[in-house]
């Protein structure tokens, strides 16, 4: 099995952006050395906590500073772009860094409704066009077709792999309807990752992309040299998403010594079913989970995201997972 990392560029409390992006870098020449196969940015919009909003722009940063770790987006939330504009901007990217580019794609906005109208400058579009703007995307990467006006220039002929991400069942069936690679974002909304894995297995049709179904899922990872440790520095990504719960901004936090007095039942409920699906501890546990994860739903491949609030406990969560994957393999 396959180990990636998606980063959100998370920005300390305290902290800067400028210094999340040389983090972010920080982190992916390591992923490189551990054995990392990609290395995969997000886009989000008007999330102070959060500071990969020009995706493509960040992975062309990261792609310059790293030699062999695939570099893309996990995701680019394609109805906030016209379609020629990101084969462009991954072909630009596909031509500088050759063989190491993925493009994925959502249909959320990333981001609150009036942020959606400012980014698509329209609330009519919902994200159930995504397949028609999926559609035009391959078109743009692949080979310009007798009669085309139209041509991405960089991005024809790229081919630059195309990925569908989802949390829900929607973009399970529509990767699988055109033969591409999956990954479910069962690292915050894991209730539908079984669901959507089976659908997406089953109606899966061999393409010119893909000639077997391949899946990723997403993890949250808290690895740390012992249990109590990891636990403790779990309640960074709690305390996240418990401001996320509230609208609050979410700034990366320092961990505290329990959850205690933070958050009420309700609230301990929701901050929980989203880290369902998350691995928490030493390296013995982590091994065992991973395991049994793998096992469950026999994916090919699975994306990490450690929401550390030390840069080293980050580095260090990383470390252990890819000794732990490499003991494994």
């Amino acid at each position: 099995m396959r180990y990636s990392i998606l980063d959100l560029a998370s920005v300390r409390a305290g902290g800067s952006i400028a210094e999340t992006f040389r983090n972010t870098l920080n982190l992916a020449q390591h992923a490189e050395k551990w054995g990392y196969t990609r290395f995969w940015l997000a886009e989000h919009h008007n999330m102070p906590g959060i500071a990969s909003a020009a995706t493509s722009v960040l992975i062309g940063y990261v792609g310059g500073g790293t030699k062999t770790i695939r570099v893309g987006s996990g995701g680019v939330m394609l109805p906030n772009h016209a379609p020629l504009v990101i084969a462009e901007q991954f072909g630009t990217l596909e031509t500088l860094y050759p063989g190491r580019i993925d493009l994925g794609i959502g249909r959320a906005p990333g981001s609150d409704g009036l942020t959606a109208r400012a980014l698509r400058r329209t609330l009519r579009q919902t994200g159930d066009d995504l397949p028609e703007l999926l559609e035009e995307l391959l078109t743009y990467l692949g080979p310009a077709a007798p009669g085309q006006h139209v041509t991405a220039v960089p991005g024809a002929e790229t081919n630059v792999p195309v990925w569908l991400l989802g949390s829900s069942t929607f973009s399970a069936q529509l990767a699988a309807h055109h033969g591409l690679p999956f990954a479910f974002a069962s690292h915050f909304a894991p209730d539908l990752l079984y669901e959507a894995i089976h659908l997406y297995r089953r109606q899966f049709q061999p393409s010119k992309h893909l000639a077997a179904p391949y899946v990723m899922a997403g993890i949250p990872l808290i690895a740390a040299d012992t249990d109590e440790e990891a636990n403790r520095l779990s309640t960074s990504p709690k305390q996240r998403f418990l401001n996320l719960v509230r609208g609050g901004t979410v700034f990366s936090l320092p961990p505290v010594e329990s959850m205690d007095g933070l958050w009420n039942e309700a609230e301990r409920e929701a901050v929980e079913s989203k880290l369902a699906a998350a691995i928490i501890g030493g390296p013995a546990t982590i091994r065992a989970k991973l395991q049994a994860f793998q096992q469950a739903t026999q994916a090919d491949e699975v994306i990490l995201s450690t929401d550390a609030y030390s840069h080293a406990d980050r580095l260090r969560s990383y470390e252990l997972a890819a000794a732990v994957f490499q003991e494994l393999s």
